[in-house]
């Protein structure tokens, strides 16, 4: 009976013993997690605060991306409104070239008459200064012909004053002769 019973002592404390063992292997194992679990809170905590940094940061962007998308809005509505005003003017220059163009092949339908009528004119001219140049051909004969005439007078009236004057010695001759013959 007491063998019995110191081997269920034996066994007790081999149990015993395995016990510990196994408690202070768990005990180092908890103390591991325990390590693990601190390391673990700690990444944790660093993950959290580097996720609150970052999300700061990401509504700061967000932000500073709303702002600048405000002015880009901005922007694009002026530029719009620039993209208007320059359609509408260049309609209106459109409007204006059509009415200058129309404008330019009227003054270039004016020209060309008034080409043509220089032309006619300088035609006209042309024949004109053929008539002048005969008729001062005529005129020059004409004056030669007066000056011949002229001439042809001053001849006649000498010629005149003489028989005139010879006239007058017969009248003279012819009394003096009656005379003489009276006496």
């Amino acid at each position: 009976r007491f063998t019995g019973q110191q081997q269920e002592i034996k066994n007790l404390i081999q149990s015993k013993i395995a016990v510990d063992e196994e408690n202070a292997h768990l005990k180092n194992e908890f103390s591991n997690l325990n390590q693990k679990f601190k390391d673990k809170s700690q990444e944790l905590k660093d993950t959290e605060e580097c996720a609150q940094k970052k999300e700061e940061q990401n509504r700061l962007v967000i932000k500073n991306l709303e702002e600048e998308n405000k002015g880009l809005n901005t922007r694009c509505a002026d530029l719009l409104n620039d993209l208007e005003k320059l359609r509408k003017q260049e309609a209106q220059w459109k409007t204006e070239k059509s009415g200058n163009d129309a404008q330019i092949k009227n003054l270039e339908t004016d020209l060309a008459e008034a080409r043509e009528q220089l032309k006619e004119l300088r035609s006209i001219c042309s024949n004109l200064s053929s008539q002048v140049a005969v008729k001062q051909e005529e005129l020059s004969q004409k004056d030669c012909d007066v000056i011949r005439a002229k001439k042809e007078l001053q001849e006649l009236q000498n010629l005149y004053r003489q028989n005139v004057k010879h006239t007058a010695q017969q009248d003279e001759l012819i009394k003096k002769l009656q005379a003489l013959n009276t006496d």
